[in-house]
C-alpha cells in the first residue's frame, strides 16, 4: 500500500474515505466498505487522515493512538485500501473554510471521484463543515458522498474514545466487540531486569511505540504471535510498575506458557484476551511467585478456546 504525507505524491484519481480512523474499529470499517463498493477501475482506494491528530495539534498534548501508523497501514491494507494519505495538519489547513478544503484539497489535489465519511465527520475552519455540508459542497463538483450511519455495540455508539474507556476499565470484551478483533500491542523484545527468570517465569520485555495507547495496568491472559512460530502462543502479560520489587517505571512483560528461547531483538505482537487482575504489591517474592503460578493456570484455562 502506498503511504504518503505529501499531496504532491498522491496517486490520483481517488475514491476517498475521510477521517482519523484511529483504531480502525467497526464503524471505520463500514465507512471503508462503502468506499470499496463505489470504487472504479482507475481510481485509487484512498484513506485520507491527518497528522498530527487535530486534537493533539490544538491542545499541544501528546495523543496516544490505538493504532500508530504502522498498525493503521497494515489494517487498512488488509481491508483492501490502496493508499493512505496523511495530510500534515497545521494552522494553514485548520484555517481553510469547508468550501476551500473541498476545492483545494479534495478536488484539485486528490482528484476525488467519490467520498465516504462517518455521520459525525466535521471539517474546515473551527470544524464548521458537517457531513451534510460536504454532500452539498462536493455536489457542486459532481462528486457523490456517502454518509455512514452510526454503528453501535448494543445501545452504545462505537467510537475510538469508547474503546479507550473500555481498555482503561479492563473491559476487553467490550473493546473487542467495538474493534471486531483483539486489542494488540506490537513491539521489540528488549533486555529487562530478568527477575522473572529467577522466579521460574522468564518474561519478554516488550518495547512498544511511545505513541501507542496502553490499557489498564494489571495482568492479562494473551496470545502472542511472531514470525518465529506458525501458531499463536498462549501467555500471561503484566503491564505496570511491579510494586513488589519497587519498580519505578511501567514495563510490559510477557511470559509464554509453552515456549522458551531467545526473543531478544525480535518483534512480537501481544493480543489481549482477558483481564485477570489488577497490579498489587505482595509481602514477599514467594507470595508473588505463587500468584504468578495461579495467573498462569487461569490464563491457560481462559485461552483454551482461543489459542
Amino acid at each position: 500500500m502506498w503511504v504518503t504525507s505529501s499531496l504532491e505524491t498522491v496517486r490520483t484519481p481517488t475514491v476517498i474515505a475521510l477521517g482519523n480512523f484511529d483504531g480502525i474499529h467497526q464503524g471505520h470499517c463500514q465507512v471503508i466498505q462503502s468506499l470499496l463498493s463505489n470504487r472504479s477501475d482507475t481510481a485509487q482506494v484512498t484513506v485520507v487522515a491527518f497528522n498530527p491528530h487535530p486534537q493533539a495539534f490544538f491542545s499541544g498534548e501528546h495523543q496516544p493512538l490505538l493504532t500508530p501508523l504502522s498498525e493503521k497501514a497494515t489494517l487498512l491494507e488488509n481491508l483492501g485500501v490502496d493508499q493512505l494519505v496523511l495530510i500534515p495538519f497545521d494552522q494553514a489547513l485548520a484555517n481553510l473554510s469547508p468550501q476551500d478544503f473541498v476545492k483545494d484539497i479534495l478536488v484539485a489535489q486528490l482528484q476525488a471521484q467519490f467520498i465516504s465519511v462517518g455521520f459525525n465527520f466535521c471539517f474546515g475552519y473551527q470544524r464548521a463543515g458537517t457531513a451534510e455540508d460536504l454532500v452539498a459542497i462536493a455536489g457542486q463538483y459532481q462528486i457523490p458522498v456517502s454518509i455512514t450511519a452510526p454503528q453501535t455495540n448494543g445501545s452504545e455508539p462505537i467510537s475510538s474514545s469508547a474503546i479507550r474507556e473500555a481498555l482503561l476499565e479492563g473491559n476487553l470484551e467490550k473493546a473487542q466487540q467495538m474493534l471486531g478483533r483483539a486489542y494488540d500491542l506490537t513491539g521489540t523484545v528488549v533486555k529487562g531486569q530478568q527477575l522473572g527468570r529467577t522466579l521460574g517465569f522468564p518474561t519478554a520485555n516488550l518495547q512498544v511505540p511511545t505513541d501507542k495507547f496502553c490499557p489498564r495496568t494489571g495482568v492479562y491472559s494473551v496470545s502472542v504471535t511472531s514470525n518465529l512460530w506458525s501458531q499463536p502462543q498462549p501467555g500471561v502479560m503484566n503491564w505496570g510498575c511491579r510494586p513488589t520489587v519497587d519498580g519505578q517505571q511501567p514495563s510490559l512483560e510477557v511470559h509464554l506458557l509453552d515456549w522458551s528461547g531467545d526473543l531478544y531483538g525480535h518483534t512480537v505482537t501481544v493480543h489481549l484476551q482477558q483481564f485477570l487482575r489488577s497490579e498489587q504489591k505482595f509481602a514477599s517474592l514467594a507470595d508473588l511467585k505463587a500468584q504468578i503460578q495461579a495467573d498462569c493456570e487461569i490464563a491457560r484455562a481462559s485461552l483454551a478456546a482461543v489459542v
